[in-house]
């Protein structure tokens, strides 16, 4: 029973992933897990921050039908309680079913903190735990904690990280966001939908500026849409907690220092891997710098040592630190583990979502990127009020496409807007099948629709332009 084929150390959406697909494919399988299965994505991240998300659209949702429509509805009040308990539902039902797939295939669940003592061996500690030794490999996914700041200590009420701001008490009427990364610009959406006075401080010269710089320009017109005060180029210099809430001082683009007040500071300044207590060096491993767990073979995602393979968080770039990556990594991983030819991640066709008001999405490459990159590139744009569906909701927003020119493949697509999170799988099938806009321009999409946006600018790459000339 402890000499499992397989061994996996952290059941977030990397490591349970991994272990069912390792256990469909014949595999005797071990779950290493000191919290709960489903890791930040299901308990602290995605699932329950969407949730809100939702929770906060339906609110902005009164607002425009008063405001637009005609339609004299009033918001009497946010029962926060009642918001907490749904979301907290959903949550559950959701560990629930995971607990219920692992189960179900045969999966071994042990509780514990487990540490590498070998290059094929586990110790699990607490709980159900004890020695194992894996057949044919270890697989590392402990995941990532936020990064906190110096002197600025999260005390779960004032001052909180992505993990603890949506369990803090109540709704504040002011906040403060620390990063304007995807984290950052989500939360600072939901408390502006909530009613909250919102600032956004980024220290790059744009919010979410991994993505297209027309992307975030775009973005960061829609969140001062909506009243939040975007500061870029901007930089902490210190915060106190004088009793009840927060006061800051910010160095601005322009060099002027700022005074802040709120009521709660949110640090969203990116996240670091978890790798202490795993014991990396009784197997033979060590972290880069940055405390990432490095391949040596990234068609593999196999460490140095042989049989330790890595997913998740734990990964450096390019790899892309969101759950959808990780699912496939842990596929990549299981099979190559049980003997099975897999695909490497292309995590170039990994699509990047941003579940703000408005919402960004994207796949594949930048303007900007491509052409550092050598490619010789067409561009179209389109504003989504241009098509009919698009001035029903009144939201603005963008379609960006880049593809090589001459009638090359598309190297990317990018989003802004309502819904778009739910418009860019047609996108990430275009760029990872390498087609070009003629192939795209050829399939009839539904009008009205936003997604005929999409479709008109293929239309005009592929120069059969309609309402694009």
């Amino acid at each position: 029973m402890n000499t499992p084929d397989v061994i996996v150390i952290g059941g977030g959406t990397g490591g349970y992933s991994t272990a069912l697909r390792a256990a469909a494919l014949g595999l005797d399988v071990v779950l290493a897990e000191r919290d709960k299965v489903g890791g930040t994505c299901l308990h602290r991240g995605c699932i329950p921050s969407k949730a809100m998300l939702h929770a906060a659209g339906l609110v902005d949702g009164i607002a425009e039908a008063r405001e637009r429509w005609g339609v004299k509805a009033t918001l009497d009040s946010v029962d926060w309680a009642a918001l907490v308990a749904t979301r907290d539902d959903i949550v559950g039902r959701n560990h629930k079913g995971v607990e219920a797939h692992l189960r179900h295939a045969g999966v071994r669940v042990v509780r514990g903190s487990a540490r590498l003592t070998g290059p094929r061996s586990v110790q699990v500690e607490g709980g159900d735990g004890g020695d194992f030794t894996a057949r044919r490999g270890i697989v590392l996914a402990t995941g990532s904690r936020p990064r906190t700041l110096p002197g600025l200590a999260p005390d779960g009420r004032h001052v909180v990280t992505s993990d603890d701001a949506l369990f803090a008490p109540g709704l504040p009427a002011s906040v403060l966001v620390l990063g304007g990364g995807a984290i950052g610009v989500e939360y600072a959406s939901f408390h502006r939908s909530m009613g909250a006075e919102v600032t956004l401080v980024e220290a790059a010269d744009r919010i979410v500026p991994l993505e297209d710089a027309d992307v975030s320009r775009h973005l960061t017109r829609g969140l001062k849409k909506r009243g939040i005060d975007v500061q870029v180029g901007a930089r902490l210099l210190d915060a106190k907690v004088p009793g009840g809430g927060v006061r800051a001082r910010v160095r601005t683009a322009r060099g002027e220092t700022r005074t802040l007040e709120a009521e709660r500071l949110l640090v969203a300044v990116g996240r670091a891997p978890v790798t202490d207590g795993l014991d990396l060096a009784a197997a033979g491993l060590a972290t880069d710098e940055r405390g990432f767990v490095v391949p040596a073979d990234w068609d593999r995602l196999e460490t140095a040592v042989p049989g330790i393979h890595v997913v998740g968080d734990l990964l450096p770039p390019p790899s892309l630190g969101l759950a959808h990556a990780s699912f496939a990594e842990g596929l990549l991983v299981a099979e190559t583990l049980a003997g099975v030819a897999s695909a490497p991640v292309d995590y170039a066709a990994v699509p990047r979502v941003t579940y703000s008001s408005p919402q960004t999405a994207s796949v594949g490459l930048g303007e900007a990127e491509a052409r550092a990159r050598g490619h010789e590139v067409v561009v179209d744009t389109m504003p989504l009020t241009a098509v009919a569906k698009g001035m029903v909701h009144g939201q603005g927003g963008m379609v960006k496409v880049v593809a090589e020119a001459g009638g090359g493949r598309v190297l990317g697509v990018h989003l802004v807007g309502p819904h778009v999170s739910e418009m860019i799988a047609e996108s990430q099938l275009v760029v990872g099948w390498d087609a070009e806009p003629a192939d795209v321009a050829r399939h009839v999409h539904a009008h009205p629709t936003l997604s005929e946006a999409v479709g008109e600018v293929f239309l005009t790459l592929a120069g059969r332009g309609l309402h694009q000339q």
